[in-house]
């Protein structure tokens, strides 16, 4: 979770716009509840009558309230009202707070001169002459009014406000008020209200889901741009470390599970506290005495919700692993597809997928079917809130201390905040996983590679290379291995030479040449180019002095001019001069496309021999100060061997070759031959010297030389 808000932190703007709008969205959505309590209670319950505070009344009403109320309160009704040109007083334009102000002023001096014109059938006219001839004072008024109160016990105010406002009413329609078209207009005004607020939430959504999207698929984009760059840049011991299947499905499968859960942060996540938090406010400011349902509702949420996750946490770190394993059989069954059908081997690896394939299943199905009883367990919470709601909410409607619109707004309130956590709940299921999915990014993204470029390298201020490659008392181990896979090896390359390294298979001759291009890095000993240690000189520099054509030709999904070109910068009469030298010119003009003709991802629709020229043609374009060939010419036939090593030499003058090769055939005019047995040098030498002192290479010749072929090339015939 830590590392997906650190993905977050970095669209700061965007998730501030975002965190704005849904403050928006939710102010609308808890707004909602109060127009649609107010349309029950004051609109369809109060005929549309707001507050027990009259818009309008006659000069009796008016004289008549000053009656019952004290000095500083008559002062304040006058205040607030004026006199019109039709003699009735009208009400002064007033906020909220005020109008509840007054509210709270009048409503006790309206139901009390309500009650007693009714009881004793006096008028307002009646009572100012009792006052003025002293019959009563206006302290005994006073003092009627707060006994009546009192005897109205705690349901005080809710009675007066509801006398008040029928008092109101009959104000209303003494002045000739049609009352139905006075609710109408209350509705209508609210309505509009409700429907402009639903609009403003529905664009706020709208937009939160762009910009949640956008910032979503903006992370999702810089996290395979940075776990692309620094595999790019990782040397074979780190990819091997973490496998080329796993890599893969980091660098696809995990992220999108980041990014489907940044996303559902930022449009739910983030919007379920605000929502939660304005709906205990909104429910506060209800007065129903109803807020410690909430508290059951949320500490039952929380209580299943922790359960399930303590149930479901490990087996979502499980399943990233089984998703790895399950992608290195599908590749390794797809890769293998023609020696698995050679040998008959289909139902084998059938079972074998099927294994990897029911483990991830299992551990899917479980968390599936744990995290299904969420939903019915999240539904019977909310269906018994609501009816304790209802249950309690209906007995304060009884007792008179709570109206009916209220119970609503406090059901849907509750409903809101319980949603609010239903919505964390339901992200909940995906965040354990997207969060093993962010640590195994983060494991590849902080990474150090083993192989890395000094601060000022010596190349920096040097143009002048020859490509003189030389090996000085080199030993290398693979990472994890208990002995060197080649040991104190020395020997001298030198440009306009050709050099060949032959053994027998495993004794070390593809790892001596994967550490020229710093593929691997010596475990002790140096290999120079020009004098100079490579590890002193920048990779780009170092490979940039070399073309390296690999022991299994690798194409890349294009054309066969873009293959050859792979350098970049390469003209077409260079494509064509590779393509010469590497014999390939002929089965590419015979292609009705030509240098144009695809070629499929993995060059799998060109024979193993053309992948292997074009191979070699990439390395010819590049025009390299060394030329590096691990058995690259294995899959030629003897014909196209001589031919092109024939026009090799002739491009090749001055530069270094070093050829690993099986066969001696391929080598036998070699410079020097550096024969290897065990990881260690053998002997070193050209063919007739290495016959006449070197009983390995000796062994090598007869295996594949015939009696004559050993005579004519200078060896011992014996």
């Amino acid at each position: 979770m830590g590392k997906i808000m650190k993905y977050l932190g970095e669209h700061k703007a965007a998730v501030f716009i975002i965190f704005v709008l849904l403050v928006v969205q939710a102010y609308c959505d808890l707004s909602l509840p109060q127009y649609m309590s107010d349309i029950v209670d004051i609109g369809i319950q109060q005929s549309g009558i707001e507050y027990a505070v009259p818009e309008e009344m006659r000069t009796e009403t008016f004289e008549g309230l000053e009656l019952f109320l004290p000095k500083e309160d008559e002062a304040r009704l006058q205040d607030s009202y004026e006199k019109a040109d039709n003699g009735n007083y009208k009400l002064k334009v007033l906020d909220a707070e005020e109008m509840k102000e007054m509210e709270e002023l009048l409503g006790m001096p309206m139901v009390a001169m309500s009650s007693m014109t009714e009881e004793t059938g006096m008028t307002i006219a009646d009572l100012k002459s009792m006052l003025e001839s002293g019959q009563m004072t206006k302290e005994q008024i006073l003092q009627a009014q707060q006994a009546a109160r009192e005897n109205m016990g705690d349901m005080s105010e809710s009675i007066v406000s509801q006398r008040a406002r029928l008092m109101v009413r009959e104000e209303y329609e003494a002045l000739g008020y049609h009352m139905v078209d006075y609710q109408n207009r209350y509705m209508l005004r609210t309505g509009g209200k409700m429907l402009a607020v639903s609009i403003v939430m529905m664009l706020a959504a709208i937009v939160v889901g762009f910009f949640a999207s956008r910032t979503s698929a903006k992370i999702g984009m810089s996290l395979r741009s940075r776990v692309f760059q620094k595999v790019v840049r990782f040397s074979n011991s780190e990819i091997e470390t973490f496998s080329t299947a796993s890599l893969i499905t980091r660098s696809t499968n995990d992220i999108q599970q980041v990014q489907m859960v940044a996303v559902l942060l930022l449009r739910m996540i983030l919007y379920a506290p605000i929502i939660g938090i304005g709906g205990v406010l909104k429910v506060m400011n209800t007065k129903t005495g109803m807020g410690w349902i909430i508290g059951i509702a949320v500490g039952s949420i929380m209580l299943l919700v922790g359960v399930l996750m303590s149930i479901t946490m490990p087996k979502f770190k499980k399943m990233q692993t089984l998703v790895d394993r399950l992608n290195l059989v599908s590749r390794e069954i797809l890769t293998g597809v023609p020696v698995i059908r050679a040998f008959s081997r289909e139902r084998f690896e059938e079972k074998r997928f099927a294994g990897a394939n029911e483990d991830l299943m299992r551990t899917q199905l479980f968390t599936s079917r744990v995290m299904s009883m969420m939903m019915p367990a999240m539904m019977l919470i909310m269906n018994c809130i609501t009816v304790m709601i209802v249950w309690f909410g209906a007995k304060g409607v009884d007792l008179g201390n709570l109206q009916v619109g209220d119970m609503m707004a406090f059901i849907t309130y509750t409903m809101q905040i319980v949603m609010a956590f239903l919505m964390i709940t339901m992200v909940s299921v995906m965040l354990p996983r997207a969060g093993v999915a962010a640590d195994r990014i983060e494991e590849v993204i902080h990474t150090e590679e083993t192989i890395l470029d000094i601060e000022n390298p010596v190349d920096a201020s040097r143009d002048n290379w020859r490509g003189e490659v030389a090996f000085e008392d080199v030993s290398f181990r693979y990472p994890g291995a208990d002995e060197d896979a080649v040991c104190h090896i020395s020997f001298r390359a030198k440009p306009g030479q050709t050099t060949a390294i032959i053994g027998s298979t495993g004794c070390g001759k593809s790892t001596l040449l994967n550490l020229i291009p710093r593929f691997y890095d010596v475990t002790s000993g140096r290999v120079t180019m020009d004098g100079v240690d490579i590890r002193q000189m920048s990779q780009k520099k170092l490979r940039s002095l070399i073309g390296y054509v690999p022991q299994k030709g690798v194409l890349f999904s294009g054309t066969i001019a873009s293959n050859i070109g792979f350098t970049g910068n390469v003209s077409e009469e260079q494509i064509q001069e590779a393509a010469r030298i590497a014999q390939a010119q002929d089965f590419i003009l015979a292609k009705e496309e030509q240098y144009d003709s695809p070629i499929a991802q993995g060059g799998t629709n060109v024979s193993g021999g053309q992948k292997q020229r074009l191979s070699i043609a990439r390395a010819i374009a590049k025009n390299p100060k060394v030329y590096l060939f691990d058995d690259s010419f294995s899959a030629l036939d003897y014909k196209t061997d001589v031919a092109l090593r024939k026009a090799l030499a002739e491009k090749t003058k001055e530069a270094a070759v070093i050829i690993v090769a099986q066969r001696i055939s391929t080598i036998l005019h070699a410079d020097q031959i550096i024969v290897l047995e065990e990881g260690e040098v053998a002997g070193i030498g050209t063919h007739r010297e290495l016959m006449e002192k070197c009983e390995t290479y000796q062994e090598i010749a007869k295996s594949q030389l015939s009696e004559e072929e050993l005579v004519s090339q200078g060896g011992a015939g014996k």
